[in-house]
């Protein structure tokens, strides 16, 4: 889709299109009915344009919930968007230091933080080098009512003076048509020249890819790593005066975009190396990213059983946010005929399995435990975690803590 069959949606007459096609069954076998009866009505070309939106619509619920049928989208554009919370949650560390200013986005995308920003009080100026993207952009503007604090316009990032704005937001392009990019010199623009871009400003926030390198992190900066219902989103480099004082943060939101937690360094050391407790805790993966498991451990009075495996043993339940906990049942070298013995005698029906340290194939694992296909009359529920302890590959047998007591417990 052009600018030009864009413009032509957001006509009334296209409008028209794309409120029949919202709602209609645009899946499978649906989507050839609803295009022919559309058609007998409508300009095919409108038609087509309305219901990739009504698709994309369906589609970016997940992200952005009951908004999604009022905004528009590109197919790379929802992918590469921030989800609502997230954006929700960014804004308001800006609102917080730079409440009613003026910032400047570079690389708006489809307008999801400049909304966020907008809805926070913050007024805002979208910078996006494509002008379909750009346009997609100020329709979500528009339609989500914001108009009067964001706009959205075509331009360069690296181009732009920021002179006038009290912070910048960048979101650097991170994927190509190979796919996604992890060398953050790769970014475009490159991260290092958006680094320089948003210093002239008093404070800036760059969006970065989960996976950054550590030593990529310019000093001074914060890096924040962020999760939305246990699964790692995205990452942010806070500077200047945005930053909050610490080096990294693990930041955890829960699925309604609430913050269950926020975790930063202690300055502890590496978390001691134990042999195998009551309990286990898998760290969240932002806390993980952040490299902020010794707090977590810590926390749950734990340490690790191997150094280089980010598994926390501990003999105390606790509750905590940044890891899911597990009461350990028992504790056996890795084998599957032994494994599949030890769940038929404990009449297993449900089998989750998860690992970290083992290049073991979780679906086959499944398949040779005999839990490939559908779920077994009856039977328990279990779940087997596959690790190592140095090159001793074990497997745990263990049951999610669903309300831990309050205080430590003796084994």
């Amino acid at each position: 889709m052009d600018p030009v069959s864009f413009r032509r949606l957001l006509a009334p007459s296209g409008q028209d299109v794309l409120a029949a096609a919202t709602g209609a069954d645009v899946g499978g076998d649906g989507l050839l009915a609803t295009a022919a009866r559309l058609r007998e009505a409508h300009d095919p070309d409108l038609v087509a344009a309305a219901l990739t939106q009504a698709r994309l619509r369906e589609r970016a619920k997940a992200k952005f919930g009951a908004d999604a049928e009022r905004m528009f989208f590109t197919e790379a554009g929802l992918e590469q968007s921030t989800r609502a919370s997230v954006a929700a949650y960014r804004a308001g560390r800006f609102a917080d230091r730079l409440a009613g200013a003026r910032v400047l986005e570079l690389g708006c995308g489809i307008g999801a933080d400049l909304v966020a920003r907008a809805r926070a009080g913050l007024i805002g100026d979208g910078m996006e080098l494509d002008p379909l993207t750009a346009e997609v952009a100020q329709a979500n503007v528009d339609a989500l009512g914001v108009a009067d604090r964001a706009s959205v316009r075509v331009g360069d990032a690296v181009e732009q003076d920021p002179a006038g704005y009290a912070a910048v937001f960048a979101d650097p392009g991170r994927r190509t048509a190979r796919g996604r990019v992890f060398d953050p010199r790769a970014y475009e623009p490159p991260l290092d020249a958006v680094l320089d871009l948003a210093g002239r400003t008093g404070g800036a926030c760059v969006k970065v890819a989960p996976g950054i390198p550590h030593e990529a992190v310019p000093a001074g900066a914060e890096a924040e790593w962020i999760s939305v219902g246990g699964d790692v989103k995205e990452a942010a480099l806070w500077l200047g005066g945005l930053a909050g004082g610490v080096p990294r943060r693990a930041t955890l939101l829960a699925g309604d975009g609430a913050v269950a937690g926020s975790l930063v360094p202690r300055g502890l050391g590496d978390p001691d190396v134990r042999g195998w407790g009551r309990y286990l805790y898998e760290p969240d993966g932002a806390v993980i990213r952040a490299h902020l498991v010794a707090e977590v451990a810590e926390r749950v009075g734990g340490g690790l059983a191997d150094p280089r495996i980010a598994y926390v043993t501990s003999d105390e339940a606790h509750a905590t946010p940044f890891a899911s906990g597990y009461a350990i049942e028992d504790v056996l070298p890795f084998s599957v005929k032994r494994l599949r013995a030890e769940l038929r005698r404990r009449d297993v029906g449900v089998l989750t399995v998860k690992k970290r340290g083992s290049a073991v194939d979780v679906d086959k694992l499944r398949r040779d435990l005999g839990f490939g296909g559908r779920r077994r009359r009856g039977g328990a529920e279990l779940t087997v975690v596959v690790t190592r302890v140095g090159r001793d590959p074990v497997a745990l047998l263990v049951r999610p803590l669903a309300d831990p007591p309050a205080g430590p417990q003796g084994r």
